[in-house]
């Protein structure tokens, strides 16, 4: 993760999507105030407003939180906008913590940074310059799982069929809470079942609907706006 440098002149227009606008505003004035030659185009909170600001005032990189505020894990569905559009922004996705899963498929979505909250904020204007330079931006942990990852590869798609209709209640259930951000611990007791049951639904629920992953499960929901998928009540 070498640092990269601009000339006096050069300036990086970045947005910042996080879900808690305070928070948005926080690390927009932080950026805003260092000495990094950032201009901070956008604070936004939702994927539906981050798209639009995005099509509307195009901003060099993005920093993107996995959270919004319409739904965990809506990040990637800003990434997945942003690569479907060709879009010349690059992506850095903001992470409450390096999982493997969310780290894989945040560059399978098109990220070209990972940043954890974990890390010190100091370190994420150096992330951005790189990132802006056409670097990736990773660790060695984050490196690890892609090169583990390559073994198993297959094409990240959004699968828009009738599948729910091949779902069992439960298998409905466990879907609208993994769609909730909940993970398999919490589901597990949510269900009073057992870590390993809450798996093989996913793996079933996987297959029926010709998805990969916990992302590409939300995307899903999303793309329905299903209310057994998406509504708690």
């Amino acid at each position: 993760m070498n640092g990269a440098y601009l000339s006096p002149d050069e300036r990086i227009r970045v947005l910042v999507a996080e879900a808690s606008p305070m928070t948005g505003q926080l690390i927009a004035g932080a950026l805003k105030r260092g000495r990094q030659q950032f201009d901070v185009v956008a604070s936004t909170s939702s994927s539906t407003e981050t798209i639009r600001r995005l099509e509307a005032h195009p901003a060099d990189v993005a920093v993107i939180s996995s959270e919004l505020q319409d739904g965990p894990l809506t990040g990637f569905k800003v990434l997945h906008q942003l690569r479907a559009s060709r879009s010349k922004t690059a992506a850095i996705m903001l992470l409450d913590s390096g999982e493997r899963d969310l780290v894989i498929d945040a560059f399978r979505g098109g990220a070209r940074g990972i940043f954890c909250r974990m890390q010190s904020f100091k370190a994420l204007p150096k992330c951005i310059r790189s990132v802006h330079k056409g670097q990736i931006w990773a660790g060695n942990t984050e490196i690890e799982f892609l090169l583990e990852a390559l073994t198993h590869f297959t094409p990240l798609q959004l699968v828009k069929s009738s599948g729910m209709k091949l779902l069992t209640a439960r298998e409905e259930e466990v879907v609208r809470l993994v769609a909730e951000g909940m993970r398999n611990r919490d589901i597990a007791l949510k269900l009073n079942v057992s870590e390993h049951t809450v798996r093989n639904y996913l793996f079933r629920v996987f297959d029926k609907l010709g998805v990969s992953s916990r992302v590409e499960l939300v995307l899903y929901a999303l793309s329905r706006r299903d209310p057994a998928l998406l509504d708690p009540q």
